[in-house]
């Protein structure tokens, strides 16, 4: 008698199971290497949005397959930049990928407090494909007098290698700061230097520190090193390998302000430095730069962005001041003219500086007309970013503007910039 799955009308059941490799195929009718090397290229921001298409593409977009591919392939390394463009807690971070200036990724914002409110001068950085926001000054609504900010210390890291994206609180610093020094140290920690509780609602109020202490990744605690020689806040840093006696990594401070006076007893006034130190990350000893410029060259240091190597040595340090960027010479202790920005900025104070890929990019806001399909509606203008690139190497400039999803004006005072290595 003849079983029923040779009955008409029905298939084997061999039949009904996939073919050999079809479960496993990325896209259908491509062999998996190629696929793989496709998926591979893709954008991060595609590439985050991908991850949910099946199974097979989520193991491969995984960081730890996705690395190893392109370490394979010899590809280089992926530098994102990621912009805060407000308050973390309110605003949601975004991620923009260089290779594809129209594809940006929001990440979660961090949590929030029912009792505070307004962070600026907040820190963010990046150490691999963790990002830090560290610090701030804020205010809370439990203190009093109410209206005068306090600093934070609060520490909060992200794993952009893990899916989906989350924000994870870690132990706070020793001492509040905000607008401070900070850089990552060899070993995958976390070094901060200086700071205070000033906050861009009230720029002539405010407080400052001389402290330092360091994160250990692998420990998860701050360690307090020795203080700086005087309190300083309003400070840039960056850790220059192999800077100092014998070879050692050295942080290094630049700029901010150690004082503060008035002209007349009514105008607010801020003691700027023009000297720099430096702490050696292996004697714990400071040492003093010296002034980097002459009085009457120029008021403050400006914004500050150092290109490294692919080890993560610091090879140049830039500034913007006015139109122009400057080179800073390490052997005279002296800002070397560079190059004029392509286009003027009325006020360089409001926009962005910031290295990615080798190149500087000078970052604000920009209002660009909007395509109305209506002959009879007035022409509108949209939010955008301008960005003008210049590569130190080729010493050529390159200019584009790209549509940010963000309501308000990009404003350096209370954003914050940072990149990412992957």
């Amino acid at each position: 008698m003849a079983s029923s799955s040779s009955s008409p009308g029905r298939r084997p059941a061999r039949s009904l199971a996939p073919r050999p490799g079809a479960a496993a195929s990325l896209i259908p009718g491509l062999p998996d290497d190629v696929a793989a090397v496709i998926l591979c290229l893709l954008t991060f921001p595609d590439q985050s949005r991908l991850r949910a298409t099946s199974r097979a593409w989520r193991l491969l977009l995984s960081a730890p397959t996705l690395l190893l591919l392109r370490r394979r392939l010899r590809l280089p390394s992926r530098h994102l930049l990621c912009l805060f463009p407000d308050d973390p807690t309110l605003a949601c971070p975004i991620l923009l990928d260089p290779t594809a200036p129209t594809a940006w990724w929001p990440l979660p914002p961090i949590p929030c407090s029912p009792q505070l409110y307004g962070l600026a001068n907040f820190a963010a950085l990046a150490v691999g494909s963790h990002l830090y926001v560290l610090g701030g000054s804020h205010f809370d609504a439990r203190s009093f007098p109410l209206g005068y900010p306090s600093p934070s210390a609060a520490a909060y890291r992200l794993d952009l290698a893990l899916s989906p994206h989350r924000w994870e609180r870690l132990p706070d610093m020793h001492t509040p700061r905000g607008s401070f020094a900070c850089a990552p140290v060899p070993g995958g920690g976390v070094i901060v230097a200086g700071g205070g509780s000033r906050h861009p609602t009230l720029p002539s109020y405010g407080s400052r520190v001389n402290s330092t202490e360091w994160y250990d990744a692998a420990t998860s605690t701050w360690h307090i090193v020795t203080p700086m020689l005087r309190e300083r806040a309003g400070c840039v840093g960056f850790v220059a390998r192999g800077g100092g006696d014998g070879r050692e990594d050295e942080l290094w401070v630049m700029g901010g302000y150690d004082g503060y006076t008035t002209v007349g007893g009514v105008v607010p006034n801020d003691l700027y430095c023009r000297d720099a130190v430096a702490l050696g990350l292996w004697s714990g000893r400071w040492r003093e730069i010296g002034d980097m410029w002459v009085e009457g060259e120029r008021r403050r240091l400006g914004p500050m962005a150092a290109i490294s190597a692919d080890d993560g040595r610091v090879t140049e340090v830039f500034m913007l001041d006015g139109h122009n960027i400057f080179r800073y010479h390490f052997a005279s202790n002296r800002w070397l003219k560079e190059a004029t920005l392509r286009r003027k900025i009325p006020n360089t104070e409001l926009c962005g500086f910031v290295s990615l890929n080798g190149e500087l990019n000078v970052i604000k806001s920009a209002k660009v007309p909007i395509e109305i399909s209506h002959p009879r509606r007035l022409l509108k203008k949209g939010r955008a970013l301008e960005f003008q690139v210049y590569n130190p190497v080729s010493r050529k400039w390159r200019v584009f503007i790209t549509h940010a999803p963000v309501s308000e004006s990009f404003d350096c005072r209370s954003a914050a910039l940072c990149t990412v290595e992957l």
